[in-house]
């Protein structure tokens, strides 16, 4: 008889299989056990994780949600056993998080699992105790418990070694965490949540204390402070929460989130669209903090994309889309956001290095533009002035500036009559970026500042920081910690001058986090890119002739003057030709 090809796989094949969709890190472990304990009804949850110093050693979540029998509690470990769905019909009117019935069969096919469970309000005088390692139940007894559930996870992959090593450092497993933690927090203002990480307190928010409370919780006052809330309707849709004011942005759209039904969820399309509703109010290449809830018909949603269910898929999707850009666009319109933005920070007082040098005023220009000790233009000499090297080869054309178009472009003629646009701040970006790059490796890389600048981070992007501490220092940044989820910024870079500008560490930690994925190059090669662009001139900034002419000098000596860091264009040109063609002349 010829064998075949085709077997049915054995069920600790298939329970691996499904652990590796499933739990993929520690923060897979923690989410599933998180939305067991939100759908249990619990409302009042506790994580305890416990690392050494290499990677994470145990997670415990603690809940006082409704319990399990035991035998319910046997069950449970079964592979696709739930108490959320009966049958396929209840597929299309899905509230809960967890339905597949995945979770603990597939934790438990690759760590040591411990469940201790008593069910609310049955009269049970003691809780049960199951220890199950690699799939099976090895233990099995009567405990003295409280009413609630506890999930103990250890030992995670340890009969998988190949998967073992594909985690990433403990800073960065921790803070997955706790971003599933924040995610779940501000979807759930019902549930009070509490993280504890080696014995100490993390991260902790109250019991219905709403989506702004929440968000003053984890992210701190001030930005709750600079918050504007957000309400539309349609019939089978609502939506509330909470946008940032223009003046409070950044770099990259992480902090946009956003809950369905209660499902924290990951949608490029409806972070377009909380984009979108803001029209010109920030620069294209800066985005809005946004924490949205969507409450939306259930037979519109479908949740059952992804094992993780961190995807769905949304039937009429272009109106909910439209919706949220609509609500957004309206409650940005309906609040004087001069007025009521949070008060600047004090900024250091920036002292000239030397005299800014005045001259007659161009065809156009005004007296006062260019007034000697002008902030603005001292501003802009003091970045100009640290970018000043000489002796290179010039790769640009001759061409002098003859002003300035939105105070963004420089217009410069060529000795041909070429007509020239600058822009200027992707001008001193490329600029900044050779001389950082070049000197990388020179001492001294750092100045240190008079006055240590203290800043406080949520603990996912603590963690983050505090894994990224080499690569800042690397890049000219002393950053040490100053207590919990507080730092002090003690050296900045060179190139960025005076630290006029606190943000930049936030959005190099920022950016770092938006991609953990990325290689250590490439996490180095995003920091330099930040450094340039906050060290750089910047759009909008008035230069003088001077000014002007300095930057289109530094601009010829790179090596490569045509494009920005990022790849976008420095300089266009029109020759007399082509501007002969435009006005249709011969």
């Amino acid at each position: 008889m010829t064998e075949t090809k085709i077997r049915v796989l054995d069920p600790d094949t298939v329970n691996q299989i499904a652990a590796g969709e499933v739990v993929e890190r520690p923060a897979s472990v923690a989410k599933e056990l998180l939305e067991n304990a939100v759908d249990a009804g619990a409302t009042s949850i506790l994580v305890e994780v416990s690392s050494d110093l290499r990677e994470i050693t145990k997670i415990r979540v603690t809940d006082d949600g409704e319990g399990m029998t035991p035998e319910e509690a046997a069950l449970a470990f079964h592979p696709h056993a739930t108490s959320k769905i009966r049958d396929i019909v209840d597929l299309s009117s899905i509230r809960t998080l967890g339905f597949r019935g995945e979770a603990l069969a597939s934790i438990a096919a690759v760590a040591e699992v411990t469940l201790i469970t008593r069910p609310r309000g049955a009269g049970a005088l003691a809780g049960i105790r199951m220890v199950v390692r690699g799939g099976e139940v090895v233990e099995r007894s009567e405990v003295g418990a409280p009413e609630g559930t506890t999930v103990i996870v250890e030992r995670l992959f340890y009969n998988t070694p190949a998967r073992r090593k594909f985690l990433k450092s403990r800073n960065t497993e921790l803070a997955h965490i706790y971003g599933v933690v924040e995610n779940l927090a501000l979807a759930h203002g019902e549930v009070a949540f509490r993280v504890v990480h080696n014995e100490k307190e993390r991260m902790a928010t109250q019991r219905s204390g709403g989506l702004l409370n929440a968000v003053a919780g984890l992210y701190g006052a001030d930005l709750a402070r600079a918050l504007v809330p957000v309400e539309g309707r349609l019939p089978f849709l609502r939506i509330g929460g909470y946008v940032s004011r223009p003046s409070e942005n950044r770099g990259n759209p992480s902090q946009v989130a956003v809950s369905i039904n209660g499902r924290s969820v990951a949608s490029r399309q409806i972070a377009a669209a909380v984009r979108e509703g803001y029209g010109t109010l920030l620069p294209r290449d800066r985005y809005p903090v946004a924490f949205l809830d969507l409450s939306i018909e259930t037979d519109l949603v479908d949740v059952n994309v992804h094992p993780t269910k961190r995807e769905v898929r949304l039937s009429r999707e272009r109106e909910i889309l439209t919706a949220v850009a609509a609500a957004v666009a309206e409650a940005l319109a309906g609040h004087d956001l001069a007025r009521e933005a949070p008060a600047e920070p004090v900024q250091q007082q920036i002292i000239p290095e030397g005299p800014v040098q005045a001259r007659a005023p161009a065809v156009g220009e005004t007296e006062a533009f260019y007034t000697p000790g002008h902030q603005e233009l001292v501003l802009s000499d003091r970045q100009l002035r640290r970018t000043e090297v000489g002796g290179a080869e010039n790769l640009l054309p001759a061409m002098e500036p003859v002003g300035q178009v939105a105070a963004t472009y420089i217009v410069a003629e060529g000795t041909d009559g070429t007509l020239y646009l600058v822009d200027q701040h992707a001008a001193h970006e490329r600029v900044l970026y050779d001389q950082v790059v070049e000197r990388r490796d020179a001492e001294p890389r750092s100045q240190e500042l008079i006055t240590p600048v203290v800043l406080s981070f949520p603990p996912r992007e603590s963690a983050a920081l505090r894994d990224a501490m080499p690569l800042l220092a690397d890049e000219g940044f002393v950053v040490e910690e100053f207590g919990r989820d507080t730092f002090a910024v003690r050296a900045v870079p060179v190139a960025l001058g005076t630290l006029e500008d606190l943000e930049v560490v936030r959005e190099t930690i920022a950016d770092l986090l938006a991609d953990a994925s990325r290689t250590a190059p490439d996490r180095r090669e995003a920091v330099t890119c930040i450094v340039a662009c906050r060290g750089a001139v910047k759009a909008g900034a008035l230069l003088t002739h001077e000014q002007q002419k300095r930057l289109l000098a530094q601009l010829a000596r790179t090596k490569t003057p045509w494009t920005c860091p990022h790849g976008r264009p420095t300089v266009v040109a029109f020759d007399k030709r082509k501007l002969d063609g435009m006005f249709r002349r011969g």
